[in-house]
């Protein structure tokens, strides 16, 4: 992911979970150890759209739905996939065989966090760093045809969050996915988010 990706996600997490609306770009740029100019340039788009809104020392998010479906669309879901392979058995089975240190995505994410799926789902996806996919790959060897276990490449940061994305990673990961029931899933988070 791309340190702006890092930065929007921490400020709409900041937003939609923690209710913290207000960020100086000195704060996310130590907490990164990114440079003031890295998170300067990260918000200068939602700036000139209206999601956010800077002052003197700090800036203020002014319409985070907003905001999100900018990541959303500037998303590259298919730069992150680091293995895919075929697993014949349900998706529910390869989520029991996961690795300690995969992190869920997507639907399997959303499922998992509110016991619900909105309509019926036949891929996993999980964001792991190096160690964890080279054991993913061990339990899920290599197999032709329908590929519907997916690795994605993890950030350091995201491991932060625990074995579970965020809601917010979560919706923009669905957005960039072409899948029927990937809308199915959206709305249904987008009711979670901003309730």
């Amino acid at each position: 992911m791309t340190k702006k990706e890092i930065i929007w996600r921490e400020i709409l997490y900041q937003a939609t979970e923690n209710k913290k609306i207000e960020f100086t770009q000195k704060e996310l740029a130590e907490k990164f150890g990114f440079s003031l100019s890295t998170v300067f340039n990260a918000l200068k788009i939602p700036r000139q759209s209206g999601a956010i809104k800077v002052g003197g020392r700090n800036f203020k998010i002014i319409d985070s739905e907003k905001f999100l479906y900018f990541w959303a669309t500037q998303r590259n879901l298919n730069k992150e996939i680091v293995y895919k392979t075929n697993f014949s058995n349900s998706s529910r089975e390869a989520e029991g065989l996961m690795p300690d240190g995969a992190i869920f995505a997507c639907y399997n994410a959303y499922t998992k966090k509110y016991d619900d799926a909105p309509a019926d789902y036949d891929k996993v996806y999980v964001y792991a760093d190096k160690k964890t996919e080279q054991e993913i790959r061990k339990r899920f060897p290599a197999r032709a045809g329908y590929e519907n276990l997916i690795v994605l490449e993890s950030d350091p940061e995201l491991e932060k969050f625990g074995n579970i994305a965020p809601d917010i990673q979560i919706f923009v990961d669905l957005w960039n996915l072409s899948d029927w029931y990937a809308k199915e899933f959206l709305l249904a988070l987008k009711q979670k988010i901003f309730k």
